[in-house]
């Protein structure tokens, strides 16, 4: 199976270092989506979502690791339990504002990626479906004020 891009997201954020460490880090940063002129169509209706799911594609990672120290903590933990760009697939999953839909571009807020970053899906947010109550965070106990100030380093360069 092969999955193709429908798009590329483009940031401000031109190298991974020093990089925020998720989309809340990063709620004042504007980018934008290029879809593909084929997909345009796809973006029909869109507009009527705040937030939306973006699926991309890892393009500079370059290992995989099943073990890692994840950002905000510093014991190794299973790839799977953290957010790391490091995992088999260098999948990454982010919630984004959406600004506005002109043509084949979406302009959003909060975004974290690197600029050029291959976008494989769109898919909106719908809090009757993914709206979750009692939630466990497992190892992960830092604050929101924690997570909004960390940023990245070298450990997934």
């Amino acid at each position: 199976m092969q999955i193709e891009p429908i798009g590329i997201i483009h940031t401000p954020f031109k190298k991974l270092g020093q990089m925020p460490i998720q989309p809340k880090g990063a709620k004042s940063v504007i980018a934008t989506l290029e879809i593909d002129k084929e997909y345009t169509l796809g973006l029909k209706d869109l507009e009527g979502f705040s937030h939306i799911y973006l699926i991309y594609y890892f393009h500079e990672a370059v290992r995989t690791e099943l073990e890692v120290i994840p950002f905000m903590d510093t014991q190794e933990r299973g790839v799977f339990a953290t957010r790391s760009p490091l995992r088999p697939s260098h999948i990454g999953l982010s919630i984004t504002k959406v600004l506005s839909i002109d043509d084949n571009i979406v302009t959003i807020k909060g975004i974290d990626v690197l600029d050029g970053t291959p976008l494989i899906d769109i898919k909106p947010y719908i809090p009757q479906f993914d709206g979750v109550n009692g939630v466990k965070t497992g190892w992960m106990n830092k604050s929101r004020s924690e997570v909004n100030t960390a940023r990245s380093d070298e450990r997934f360069l």
